[in-house]
């Protein structure tokens, strides 16, 4: 049933028609912004006019008193008040106001305007309705508290709180300064198929859908990666993009099932050269978006500032949990996990993949200022080079982390096809137990053989760069539809 907020708004929606006047009209031209007339008329003096202008938003606040009525408008750029007094105000816009309630769309003209106690708003002239709402707005203070309502309805989230379309305001800033960093180093922004007919680039249980036309099974992707290498054998030498991924996985403060990535990689280049690339990123956005590099995130104090340190694996297990890893054998390692409560499912039973998992334990907690973590198994992926000094167990990889959480991945690429068959093979049973192997793409050691040269590349999570720059405290926040459970009617 309709509640009497409701049908006293449905109500006011019969008078206005009744009255021949449109409540949803085609358009309105729009001369200020709440924003910028704030800061020019800043200095108008009490009971001063200015120039006209024509200003629309939505009705925050509507206070009537006979006389005179004053309603709190919100635009895109912020608020501003509406002011309507007899003798000023046309009768047939004094008249409007009572069937005008808060969450409707209008517009008014009128000369900017200073009132006795100093408030800047717009002496109304002429009143339009432009959108008459039909649903209440909430109380903000108690009818909009809960998170999960604020995400799964974020359009009221974004009408009631500013600093929350603030945010994402950022993060559209945030990804134009990394696209104006990589086309200013000479990268070439490409786009990779969402629908592939195998999966690769990440160790990631994928979203499966049906291709009708080709009567086959395709995979929604989990990394740019498989396809960006084979722009470098095609013969572009500096590439990146910025994407969707789909990883069928679980919800936590960092992770949700669809993500943005950025993947950038660089012919002729190694390792090094994509953490110069990475740390001098983040450096450029954070003083690009907020023009500092020293950030505070949920209480902690930061800097992105270049360089970052590099810290191997290894020696921080030895530091944080006083574990010589390199002279432990797989046993060693395993009765450590068990001990510590860490889970190994039996095909993830190999001596790098129980390093990482004791790192992860261990460590991460502690990695709270920009850092590379160096050195890492061999077994954590299939797609990069050994380490020149212990390609036996090692390889030239590095994750960027910060907050104590990881932030990204790079390597001096593989690119050796022979090499690049073999690990395909050797970890096909990694991750078999949570549906997360990864896959052999024969087509893209295909595309190895015809040659692909000596390369870096680094993935950066964008979601996780917009946390950090807006002070985020999960991933949702700075999603503007993250992934739900199912609303429950």
């Amino acid at each position: 049933m309709e509640n009497d907020l409701v049908k006293a708004k449905k109500m006011n929606l019969r008078k206005l028609r009744d009255q021949g006047v449109n409540p949803y009209p085609y358009e309105f031209k729009v001369t200020g912004y709440a924003k910028e007339l704030t800061e020019e008329f800043s200095k108008l003096a009490n009971e001063e006019k200015g120039k006209k202008f024509a200003v629309a938003g939505r009705v925050m606040v509507k206070r009537s008193f006979g006389a005179i009525a004053f309603m709190k408008i919100r635009d895109a750029t912020g608020d501003i008040q509406f002011f309507l007094r007899k003798g000023d105000t046309k009768k047939d816009a004094m008249d409007l106001l009572e069937l005008i309630d808060t969450g409707d769309i209008v517009g008014a003209t009128g000369p900017i305007y200073k009132t006795q106690k100093g408030q800047l708003s717009i002496l109304v002239d002429k009143l339009e309705i432009l959108t008459k709402s039909v649903l209440p707005l909430p109380e903000k203070y108690h009818g909009l508290q809960d998170i999960e309502i604020r995400q799964r309805k974020r359009y009221l989230d974004l009408i009631m709180n500013p600093e929350v379309r603030e945010n994402f305001t950022k993060r559209s800033q945030i990804v134009s300064a990394v696209r104006e960093f990589l086309d200013k180093n000479n990268f070439l922004e490409v786009e990779i198929p969402v629908l592939q007919p195998t999966f690769g680039g990440a160790a990631a249980r994928p979203y499966i859908t049906k291709s009708n036309a080709w009567k086959s099974q395709f995979y929604l992707s989990v990394s740019p990666e498989l396809y960006l290498k084979r722009l470098l054998v095609g013969g572009y030498e500096r590439v990146y993009t910025i994407c969707k991924n789909f990883r069928n996985e679980d919800v936590d403060k960092t992770h949700n099932p669809e993500f943005t990535m950025l993947e950038f990689y660089a012919s002729y280049k190694d390792l090094e050269f994509v953490m110069q690339m990475t740390e001098q990123m983040f450096e450029f956005v954070a003083k690009k978006v907020l023009g500092t590099t020293k950030i505070e995130y949920q209480g902690k104090k930061i800097d992105v500032k270049a360089p970052w340190p590099r810290l191997k694996m290894r020696d921080l297990i030895k530091k944080d949990a006083k574990l010589d890893v390199s002279k432990m054998d797989l046993e060693e390692l395993l009765s450590v996990a068990r001990k510590e409560g860490i889970e190994i499912d039996e095909d993830m039973k190999k001596k790098g993949l129980v390093i990482q998992e004791l790192f992860e334990h261990f460590c991460e907690d502690k990695l709270v200022q920009p850092c590379f973590i160096t050195e890492r198994p061999i077994e954590v992926t299939p797609l990069c080079k050994p380490s020149r000094e212990n390609p036996e167990e090692l390889i030239e990889g590095a994750e960027p982390y910060m907050c104590n959480w990881e932030a990204g991945n790079g390597y001096s690429e593989l690119t050796d096809p022979i090499l690049q068959k073999q690990f395909f093979e050797d970890q096909k049973e990694q991750g078999k137990a949570k549906g997360e192997q990864h896959p052999k793409d024969e087509d893209f050691i295909e595309a190895m053989g015809y040659g692909m040269p000596p390369a870096g590349g680094m993935g950066i999570g964008i979601d996780r760069m917009v946390m950090l720059l807006t002070d985020s405290a999960t991933i949702r926040d700075v999603i503007f539809f993250p992934q739900m459970r199912p609303e429950k009617k």
